[in-house]
């Protein structure tokens, strides 16, 4: 006998010890199921396609349950605001409810704002309606209800003051601003997913298509991998194939700088020392740079450079993976090989694939 979860009454719910929210029913033919009321945020300007992937791959998911699985599991999607009119950032009109007192969803997602650049961003952050906004997310959160944000979306959550130690991912090429605003933060961008006590964490752009299928497969694994098989779409682990090094390094001049000399260099590894004194900085100045600006060491977005030259070198040229490893300071293939896998978990066969 395998075990369908449903929703039920506040009053049962409140007898049912570990099980909040949903009531446990028996079931003999389906696996572990949740039903699932879902509070879609949507904001002024806000990312086109991070609200319509969102409502398409719950909408998919409802289609596919009802023909496929006995109607089960259910999600109810409602579109919030705190706004009466809402428009997206291509300004089409958006059909919005306003937040309820007695709103109690199982779940709140905020898609992304479309303000992709730290100039059109923080604006942003500082408007009346997205104050009101992060109010309602630290009542939600007071109250219980767990939320996933993709994107801009997690500036949302951290501008509320509700990712303070906890961890984090966001679109990557505003990891830098991510970090000089919410130290508290333990951001990893080169994550697509970061589940914590608030909820879930997605990652750049396309990242919440990757939230509404977690959001799927907690409900039901089978039912994910259905709606991902029609919609040709899978949970990615890692953005860390798409992150371009140089972008990151644009937001601070000591970075800039070293970045510029260590691709000059890649053939001649990586001394910490040799470095600082090449870019007139102490050890100690660059380490600190490197960790607050990039979350990582030197040495450690040395090796991006090196991934990301190897990478070019793969698909670009005609050269063995000795040569390529010579290239960016490599004794031998074996050990590039282990590195590429290591960052991008993907070998020198599927890499040299990919454009075939």
């Amino acid at each position: 006998m395998v075990v369908l979860l449903v929703k039920t009454s506040c009053s049962r719910m409140r007898n049912l010890s570990g099980v909040p929210k949903f009531a446990i029913v028996a079931n003999a033919n389906f696996e572990v199921i949740h039903a699932m009321r879902i509070a879609v945020l949507a904001l002024e300007g806000l990312f086109d396609s991070g609200l319509a992937l969102t409502l398409d791959v719950f909408a998919t998911a409802n289609l596919l349950a009802a023909r496929l699985m006995n109607g089960t599991p259910r999600f109810d999607l409602t579109i919030v605001g705190v706004r009466r009119k809402v428009r997206s950032g291509h300004g089409l009109a958006i059909p919005v409810k306003a937040i309820a007192p007695d709103l109690k969803p199982d779940w709140v997602v905020v898609p992304p704002l479309k303000a992709t650049r730290p100039e059109t961003l923080i604006p942003v952050l500082d408007r009346p309606d997205v104050g009101r906004a992060k109010a309602q997310l630290r009542r939600w959160h007071a109250e219980g209800v767990p939320i996933g944000a993709s994107c801009m979306g997690s500036f949302l959550l951290a501008d509320a003051g509700l990712l303070d130690h906890q961890q984090a991912t966001t679109t990557w090429w505003l990891a830098p601003l991510f970090r000089q605003r919410y130290p508290n933060v333990s951001l990893d961008e080169s994550r697509m997913l970061v589940p914590s006590d608030v909820g879930v964490t997605a990652g750049a752009a396309m990242g919440h298509l990757d939230l509404a299928l977690w959001l799927v497969r907690k409900a039901s694994p089978e039912l994910a991998t259905l709606v991902s098989r029609y919609l040709l779409a899978d949970i990615r682990s890692s953005q860390a194939v798409y992150i371009i090094p140089n972008h990151l390094a644009q937001s601070d001049p000591l970075i800039l700088r070293f970045e510029q000399w260590a691709r000059q260099h890649l053939q001649d590894g990586f001394s910490l020392q040799v470095a600082a004194k090449a870019l007139a900085t102490s050890a100690r100045s660059l380490q600190r740079h490197c960790q607050a600006v990039l979350g990582k060491s030197p040495l450690a977005y040395f090796q991006d450079l090196r991934v990301e030259r190897a990478q070019s070198l793969l698909h670009g040229s005609g050269l063995d993976v000795d040569a390529i490893a010579a290239e960016v300071g490599y004794v031998d293939g074996a050990t590039l090989r282990t590195l590429l896998r290591e960052r991008l978990g993907r070998g020198v066969r599927d890499l040299r694939a990919e454009l075939r």
